[in-house]
């Protein structure tokens, strides 16, 4: 086959700062390609030209043999790229059918749509690709890897022949990931070309056919997934040797700090989202919660940490040393030495338009040890921003005039952590996916900062749907299935489970799905 994408010379510069520098790469057709670098590498700025988000400030890229200049994501629709994004673009109130057809309706205007000829297309898509979904079911109604299949859906619907996924495993259960995986072989076997943007390089030695490496903006080399392994992959990413499991000392747990007993939560429209939920966490040690998202561990975090919405049903104890948060607001419970890391860093943990440095107070303006009599210390801030900026290698610009949407996804969620984790005089601290988005490097340093905090005495409560992580870092492990804890795992079995990670993710598998 022939060469799909071919990139010559590609720079993109966004001010004074180059997010791509000279870059020359060739996608073979009918392949899967993975991308792979540290959050900031460049992968996203390089496929966003390709996708015809960005314009290059430099250089040619040829689609199928054919110089082309995109200047929106449409001419690179029409020129057969499509692209799967990290957080789907779908309506959550329109049909299957609705969603897919949305933009390339098929008919004119005051025309009927032709519903009956495209519920066909897509029931003969899904099929042909194993893309089993409803074009009938509203997608709110559907599962997270069933939105994916829809997502998927819509580019097949558009006769893409290039297709890029930015992470799409973020978010998918163990058996989702292996029936996207499937996806993908079949498309790449019927002539699809597959670019992979992920950072999970199990995935990328399991389905990628080529393998390209960049960093610094940089290709750092590009070769066959099958003539390198996982440790010196990432070697190449980040530069150095990596440590692909954290060192994790055997925990000295103390006295219960959290307790959770019988807690029921129902919504406003009577939805029972938890049930009976019961367990402790003590002082030093990881508790880890597995399980998929959407079996209740949204609303737990509101319950815990005053985030409720009016009109919710709580029942139930949920205390901190003895002392209620149920019906605490937030400010009250981080008073009480409550740290969290949001599931959702867009919507609760940041504000896009404002600097790194800010990000990094962001909620921490009140503690004294910043101020100086009625106003800020500029210089302790300055230091303090520096030095999370060093401990948690936060690759940026100017702190205090960049924005930090101007940084990468994994960039920003270590912005995230570093604040919480480096609060003074915390008793909980609660992660809630620490490390989603998050390159191989920057979860070493991740993992190894929430060690630190449990050896200091600090209770720790890990929710996270990677499993490997769970098991990396917990010293207790409770499996959620629909709002209850329905397995515990002592101390003492996850201490001898964790030399068989592989059948211990099994057993883990069997009661959260």
């Amino acid at each position: 086959m022939g060469v799909a994408v071919r990139l010559s010379s590609i720079s993109k510069r966004f001010g004074t700062f180059a997010a791509n520098s000279n870059i020359s790469l060739s996608i073979e057709e009918g392949s899967i390609h993975a991308l792979v670098g540290e959050n900031g590498a460049g992968k996203s700025t390089l496929t966003k030209i390709i996708y015809g988000m960005l314009q290059p400030s430099e250089g040619e890229v040829c689609i199928e043999g054919k110089p082309v200049k995109f200047t929106s994501p449409r001419e690179a629709i029409n020129a057969g790229i499509g692209m799967v994004h990290q957080h789907f673009m779908l309506i959550p109130t329109l049909s299957v059918a609705e969603n897919i057809m949305l933009g390339n309706e098929h008919a004119s205007l005051f025309q009927r749509l032709p519903l009956k000829e495209i519920k066909a297309l897509i029931h003969r898509h899904a099929l042909e690709f194993g893309l089993a979904v409803d074009p009938e079911a509203m997608v709110e109604s559907l599962s997270v890897g069933e939105q994916q299949r829809v997502e998927i859906l819509k580019l097949l619907f558009r006769n893409a022949s290039i297709m890029i996924f930015d992470e799409p495993t973020a978010v998918l259960t163990p058996s989702e990931i292996e029936h996207l995986f499937a996806t993908l072989r079949t498309l790449r076997d019927t002539g699809k070309t597959i670019i992979l943007i992920t950072h999970k390089l199990d995935e990328v030695l399991a389905v990628a056919d080529t393998i390209s490496v960049m960093r610094k903006g940089e290709i750092a080399g590009t070769m066959p997934a099958n003539s390198i392994t996982k440790p010196e992959l990432a070697q190449m990413m980040v530069g150095r040797s990596v440590l692909l499991r954290v060192t994790n000392p055997p925990p000295n747990p103390g006295n219960t700090v959290l307790d959770i007993k019988s807690l029921d939560f129902c919504t406003p429209q009577g939805e029972r989202k938890l049930h009976n939920l019961t367990f402790k966490v003590k002082a030093g040690e990881i508790y880890g919660i597995a399980g998929v998202e959407g079996n209740g561990q949204s609303e737990f975090l509101q319950a815990l940490y005053g985030l409720a919405p009016a009109g919710t049903s709580l029942t139930g104890e949920a205390t901190l040393k003895g002392e209620t948060l149920i019906g605490k607001k937030p400010a009250e419970i981080t008073l009480m030495g409550v740290s969290l890391t949001p599931e959702n860093r867009l919507r609760h943990a940041v504000i896009l338009d404002y600097s790194v440095s800010g990000n990094i107070m962001f909620g921490r303006h009140r503690e004294q040890s910043f101020h100086r009599g009625i106003g800020f210390d500029n210089d302790v801030l300055n230091r303090y921003t520096r030095q999370m900026i060093a401990d948690y290698d936060i690759k940026c610009g100017s702190p205090e005039s960049q924005p930090l949407s101007s940084l990468s996804g994994g960039n920003q969620q270590k912005i995230v952590l570093a604040r919480e984790l480096s609060r003074p005089d915390i008793s909980l601290l609660i992660l809630a996916q620490p490390t989603r988005g998050v390159d191989i490097g920057a979860i070493e340093t991740i993992h190894n900062k929430i060690i630190e905090a449990r050896d200091k005495g600090i209770a720790i409560l890990l929710i996270s749907s990677e499993l490997e992580e769970i098991i990396a870092l917990s010293t207790r492990i409770g499996s959620i299935y629909k709002g209850a804890i329905v397995r515990e795992f002592t101390d003492k079995e996850v201490a001898i489970k964790k030399n068989s990670e592989y059948e211990f993710k099994k057993e883990i598998g069997l009661h959260i799905t």
